[in-house]
């Protein structure tokens, strides 16, 4: 974070940008109320917009781009990098599968010219997307690159010795050091990781979490795209208080003008949505001009409810899935309208 950023205070620091007035802190953050992409032609039937016209009303944004090769991660790629680890047979007969964490510090530019200074798994936000299946050994070695203490604490069953939280026994890591949590991997579903060190609030919010897809053995039915979502926030003058929201690490990444993700109609969707936003009450999910599926924590292959909004605690996450009717450009966003005037939106363009 720079120095210059420290001495805003959370609300001046980031509703001056949009507030429709407050004109200086908006050039200051490169926030702006215009977001459509000059040249994009609106997909939507009957309706060809070009750019933000007098009257035109649309979301909030920023102006730029972070430098992406230079935090060392990018959103749209991490939509789909599932991570099966490195793959082995036990002499049991049973899948072995093998990865690495390294916790450290990074610096990310989570807005244009805003740092933060995070601790990161493997210098990214989310971590990395563990994926394996029902009844697979997991074997996680944890390198601790960094200067405080840190731990990776699953979501599932297994012993409280691999739980990551009491001791350097169960897996607290002092920095320079290194533990191995290792357990069969049950029940299928979708899980996540996180750091369990006190102060654990702090830990969740500066980036050390991710998301744990544990597939049933039979597999989940079929669709044509599979993409993760993490829902998290940035307090970047560290006063308990979140000053932008997100999906997958960078606030506004999937907006309109930026990297809205590209769908055909029919093709069916299947997104893996995790909230771990700390320091509020609870996120949500809202799907516009559309209903999904949706499947709580991801523990039956039968869906709960069918739905076009969804409301999550901290450590809540479940399954949607659903494809689209009509070519067109679809919000998806926090229907916590605050949280998503403050970063978490973003765009679905479906084309014929």
């Amino acid at each position: 974070m720079t120095e210059d950023s420290q001495a805003i205070s959370r609300r001046g620091f980031v509703r001056a940008g949009i507030g429709g007035t407050g004109l200086i802190g908006a050039a200051a953050l490169g926030i702006t109320q215009g977001g459509f992409a000059q040249g994009v032609e609106s997909l939507g039937a009957g309706t060809h917009t070009t750019g933000p016209e007098p009257g035109t009303h649309v979301m909030p944004t920023v102006v730029g781009e972070v430098d992406h090769a230079k935090n060392g991660f990018n959103p749209t790629a991490m939509l789909t990098d599932f991570d099966g680890g490195k793959v082995s047979t036990l002499p049991s007969g049973q899948t072995l599968r093998e990865y690495n964490l390294v916790a450290q510090n990074q610096t990310i530019e989570i807005v244009p010219g805003v740092e933060f200074a995070a601790w990161t798994y493997n210098g990214r936000i989310p971590g990395p997307t563990i994926r394996v299946t029902e009844g697979d050994r997991v074997r996680i070695t944890m390198v601790n690159a960094s200067d405080h203490p840190h731990s990776t604490h699953f979501h599932g069953v297994h012993p409280g010795l691999v739980d990551g939280v009491f001791d350097m026994q169960s897996g607290v890591v002092q920095p320079g050091g290194r533990h191995t949590y290792e357990f069969d991997a049950e029940p299928f579903g979708l899980h996540l990781y996180h750091c369990h060190t006190a102060p654990l609030a702090k830990h969740i919010a500066k980036g050390l979490y991710g998301t744990f897809i544990i597939d049933p053995k039979g597999g989940r039915p079929a669709v044509d795209r599979e993409m993760v979502m993490v829902m998290a926030g940035y307090d970047v003058d560290f006063d308990g208080a979140n000053d932008f929201y997100l999906v997958n690490g960078i606030p506004f990444h999937y907006d309109h003008g930026k990297h809205p993700i590209t769908l055909r109609v029919g093709e069916k969707v299947r997104v893996y949505l995790v909230n771990i936003l700390e320091y509020d009450i609870a996120n949500s999910f809202h799907l516009h001009a559309n209903f999904f599926h949706y499947f709580p924590t991801g523990t039956s292959l039968t869906p709960a409810e069918f739905t076009d909004t969804i409301a999550l605690m901290q450590g809540q996450r479940g399954i949607l899935e659903f494809s689209y009717k009509h070519p067109g450009r679809y919000m998806f966003h926090a229907h916590k309208t605050e949280f998503a005037e403050l970063g978490w939106t973003g765009v679905f363009e479906v084309s014929a």
